[in-house]
């Protein structure tokens, strides 16, 4: 059963649990996803800071593709598990000749890389949530000011645990060139990030127009 279509209760028993997974990166692509429904849900009030129509059609288009990129984080809270998954299943397979060995390298080459490239989705994902961001802060309604405080938390939560994830998963992996261009996506996704934040925070502390 996909993570979506699981009750909150199950799911954080599932994190509680001894098994491997789900672990930091399915709990990432989940805090993303709940900071991206929490901008949706203020970009969805009827009532935004100025209260004027232009207002409400930036606001609807930012709800719009807020929702295509928390499904997407859904989605990335599964692929996270099933790579992870794949890495353990990899490192259970028969060793005792060269053909086995070379085979099971091989299998956890594939495996890592897929486990380090769930989690830089992820990260980029919230990058994209964080830059609509600014838009919600700058029009929303300032009675739900902190809604909005709350979902950069969570989105800047989701971003370092992806972050973590992608990192630890990069010294597993021997391929150098692969490894310079994901952490090189790391750092430019996390400086924009940062910097969307800090424009989204300032735009909600701006003066509410005057009616």
């Amino acid at each position: 059963m996909a993570f979506a279509e699981q009750s909150i209760s199950a799911f954080v028993d599932a994190l509680a649990s001894a098994e491997p997974t789900p672990g930091g990166g399915t709990a990432a692509a989940v805090a993303g996803a709940i900071g991206a429904s929490l901008l949706m849900m203020v970009g969805g009030l009827p009532k935004t800071r100025g209260n004027s129509d232009a207002e409400r059609v930036q606001l609807s288009e930012a709800r719009a593709a807020l929702t295509a990129i928390r499904h997407r984080m859904l989605a990335l809270a599964d692929e996270d598990t099933d790579a992870y998954n794949r890495v353990i299943a990899a490192y259970k397979l028969p060793k005792a000749t060269d053909e086995q060995k070379a085979a099971r390298k091989e299998a956890v080459r594939t495996a890592m890389r897929a486990a380090t490239e769930a989690p830089l989705e992820t990260l980029r994902a919230t990058a994209e949530a964080v830059k609509i961001s600014r838009v919600v802060a700058q029009f929303g309604n300032p009675s739900a000011a902190s809604d909005v405080r709350v979902a950069l938390e969570l989105l800047e939560a989701a971003a370092a645990g992806a972050s973590a994830n992608v990192e630890i998963n990069l010294t597993s992996l021997d391929d150098e060139a692969y490894r310079k261009a994901s952490a090189s996506t790391m750092i430019e996704l996390g400086n924009a990030l940062s910097e969307d934040c800090a424009a989204a925070r300032a735009a909600l502390n701006a003066p509410q127009p005057v009616s």
